[in-house]
């Protein structure tokens, strides 16, 4: 399918059953990587604080539909304390962004849609930046990078953290 085949939704308190389910393919990334169940990603506090109590003040997202109306694809954002970090932290004041993708609707252009949805929210909302881990071998830093994300700290296990500066000169 075509990206035109999708559409696009503020992402609403009823989706955070839809949110825990791409939190779970996001932790396990590719789509030929095992998936671990949705009580076992829910069962790492620092992986389940991405979608805990989804709906408090701060939490943005959207979500992609295929022709029937059926969610194939989120992303979103919220706010993390120093004292409970998410794995690409890098402020109080700058929300880290979760996305992931249905394998089956992958390779559509569908997150690049998603992000820049979720960074033009991330504007209007007055937010400075936006942060966000991933896998260094990832294929989705070809896409963050294009949309202007900048690598800012290599982590362990492979993983770094990202960030696009929301306050450019000239927007």
């Amino acid at each position: 399918m075509t990206m035109s085949s999708y559409s696009i939704r503020t992402a609403t308190l009823a989706d955070a059953p839809f949110l825990r389910e791409m939190l779970r393919e996001a932790d396990a990334g590719p789509p030929d990587r095992p998936r671990s169940s949705i009580d076992e990603v829910l069962a790492v506090p620092q992986t389940a604080r991405y979608v805990e109590d989804w709906g408090r003040a701060g939490d943005t997202g959207v979500v992609a539909k295929d022709p029937q109306g059926v969610p194939v694809g989120a992303a979103w954002y919220r706010l993390f304390s120093m004292e409970e970090p998410g794995y690409g932290f890098v402020s109080e004041l700058v929300p880290e962004l979760s996305i992931a993708v249905i394998g089956s609707a992958r390779g559509a252009g569908l997150g690049t849609a998603l992000l820049s949805e979720l960074i033009e929210e991330a504007r209007r909302e007055g937010h400075p930046a936006l942060s966000l881990s991933v896998l260094c071998d990832s294929p989705a830093v070809r896409v963050y990078e294009r949309l202007g994300f900048r690598a800012v700290e290599v982590a362990v296990a492979q993983h770094q953290t990202m960030r696009l500066d929301l306050r450019t000169e000239g927007r």
